[in-house]
């Protein structure tokens, strides 16, 4: 053996209980787990007391958009940070490939404005040494990382490549071409098929993106060659004509694992999330709905105001260059068709916005929005406008979107039928960073809400995610699966507060947060994480490719 891991508490990822036990790991894989005292170390073995630990396996980060970060930073932060080993990247159909050299700057842009990345980082980062799908994923073999990484093939970016910019339903031929590229990748090792339909999603120059003008049989279509080859996992962002009653028909025709996203529990719709899981899980089908365990907070400025591209008067802001949009802002016949439609789009949350950071108006910071505009005798969409403009920075607005219905976070988080993930790490990183959403599980909803136990945690963020998204050979400690570990303190993992960074390509900026309590990691083995200190130039990451789709719990 190469390292023996002793006197750990160990969480083995299966829902089991924590037991006593000791780990040997050679060549990149567990080759024995035992009693305390039951394994000798060889003469060159590192041996590592893991006393008053927890020891697991690495967690698995199922929605991720790192698919251009990782072309500059290897290491994926900030998920490195937070015990992830794996994640899969992808996610809404989204990604950078395949991309023909002409519609490089459109997906930038769809980037941009959907995932809330830098046009300047994504212009700087992106090497741009791949064309199709299966040459993308060859530049992240070769790249060395920390982690290890699997991707979706994304239907925006094959629409593009396929049906150019044209927004149409895609001909026979089209269809026939982009089956071909789907199967191209998945034999090359794509984790599966991603698309959306979400109406939110508003892409280059605040045009719908590519994947939304397809025609929902265009998604069978891509779909039936998972089922073909036997292999893959199909991710969908939900919208018109793609809801339970179809995912359950797509798991159950083709025989392949559907995840979908996002089920947010509202606290001004207590109960409605529940209710879709029991609508969903009286489907056949494995299916697996998508949680997540922090409410969705952004801070968003009106330099990129992504969250309300669902309101048609701002898709209009989107379509024009950054610099250009404080020119409409000020229009006061936009303003007077903007006001009611954006008034009563985010009725709900007027009340759960407020400034957050600001040149020129500390004295309002932390005060709603509706609080604000009731003083000022005017709307909040107004009173939001005019700091936007008045202000000698971009002012930053606090706004909580989505998942702040607490209590029945709890209830999701207990219900087995529901996928944690959501992360969205890579993605809207100057608005938020929930890529610490293990930690914050484990400090939070374990250790301080009691909400669910240990065990089922780990599961949530180790076995539950290799079961749904075929993650072959991790997820559990066993014999012969890759050695992806994490030994953590229980008594104080957890997350530290929001910080902003200026560490990407063109010196933009992010907000990272960072760990307490992750004190080893090891990745195929290696160590990336020793004593609560991340060691540098590790990149034993491996590219993670996609396995049969004969396993798995169906939904109900």
């Amino acid at each position: 053996m190469d390292l023996l891991l002793r006197h750990a508490s160990l969480i083995d990822g299966t829902g089991a209980p924590a037991r006593a036990a000791e780990v040997a790991v050679s060549g990149g894989r567990v080759v024995a787990v035992g009693a305390p005292g039951e394994l000798t170390p060889t003469p060159d073995c590192e041996v590592v007391d893991l006393e008053g630990l927890t020891l697991a396996p690495g967690f698995i980060d199922v929605h991720t958009h790192y698919d251009a970060q990782i072309l500059w930073d290897g290491d994926l932060t900030p998920s490195s940070w937070h015990g992830v080993t794996s994640v899969i990247m992808g996610n809404c159909g989204f990604g950078v490939a395949p991309t023909r050299p002409e519609h490089r700057d459109i997906i930038m842009r769809l980037l941009e404005n959907v995932e809330g990345m830098s046009l300047s980082a994504l212009d700087a980062g992106i090497s741009w040494s791949f064309e199709t799908f299966p040459e993308y994923l060859s530049a992240l073999d070769q790249r060395p990382k920390r982690l290890n990484v699997g991707a979706f093939i994304g239907h925006s970016p094959l629409r593009a490549f396929v049906v150019g910019g044209e927004e149409r339903p895609a001909t026979p031929a089209e269809l026939e071409r982009m089956r071909e590229i789907v199967r191209e990748a998945l034999e090359a090792g794509a984790i599966g098929f991603s698309t959306s339909r979400q109406p939110a999603h508003q892409g280059a120059y605040g045009r719908p993106v590519p994947s939304r003008f397809a025609e929902v049989d265009e998604v069978y279509s891509m779909v039936s060659v998972l089922s073909e080859l036997g292999r893959g996992v199909v991710q969908v962002s939900i919208g018109p004509g793609l809801f339970v009653d179809q995912f359950s028909e797509l798991a159950t025709r083709f025989g392949v694992p559907v995840t979908w996203t996002a089920l947010v529990a509202r606290a001004d719709k207590p109960g409605a999330a529940m209710r879709t899981v029991e609508r969903g899980g009286a489907l056949p089908g494995e299916v697996y709905p998508q949680i997540a365990c922090r409410p969705i907070v952004m801070q968003i400025t009106m330099d990129d105001p992504v969250p309300l591209a669902e309101i048609d008067e701002w898709k209009e802001a989107l379509a024009r260059p950054r610099e250009e949009r404080a020119d409409l802002y000020r229009d006061a016949s936009w303003r007077e068709r903007a006001r009611p439609a954006t008034l009563s789009a985010w009725s709900h949350r007027w009340s759960k916005i407020d400034v957050e950071e600001t040149g020129a108006h500390h004295d309002v910071v932390g005060i709603p929005l509706d609080r604000l505009a009731q003083q000022r005798g005017t709307t909040p969409f107004d009173v939001m406008l005019d700091l936007a403009l008045s202000d000698s920075v971009p002012t930053r607005f606090r706004v909580v979107l989505e998942n702040d219905g607490d209590a029945e976070i709890a209830q999701l988080l207990a219900d087995k039928r529901t996928l944690l993930g959501l992360s969205d790490a890579g993605a809207h990183a100057n608005q938020l960073c929930d890529a610490c959403y293990s930690t914050h599980l484990l400090g939070h909803w374990v250790r301080e809400r009691g909400a669910i136990a240990l065990e089922d945690a780990v599961w949530r963020l180790t076995g539950h995610p290799h079961q749904a998204f075929r993650v072959d050979g991790r997820g559990l400690v066993k014999e012969g699966f890759h050695a992806d570990l994490v030994a953590f303190d229980p008594a104080t993992v957890g997350t530290t507060p929001v910080e902003r960074v200026y560490d990407q390509p063109g010196g933009a900026d992010r907000l990272v947060v960072r760990s307490t309590g992750i004190e080893h990691v090891w990745v195929n083995g290696v160590a990336t994480r020793s004593y609560g200190k991340d060691i540098p130039g590790a990149t034993p990451g491996r590219l993670l490719r996609a396995r049969g789709t004969g396993e798995g719990t169906p939904q109900s």
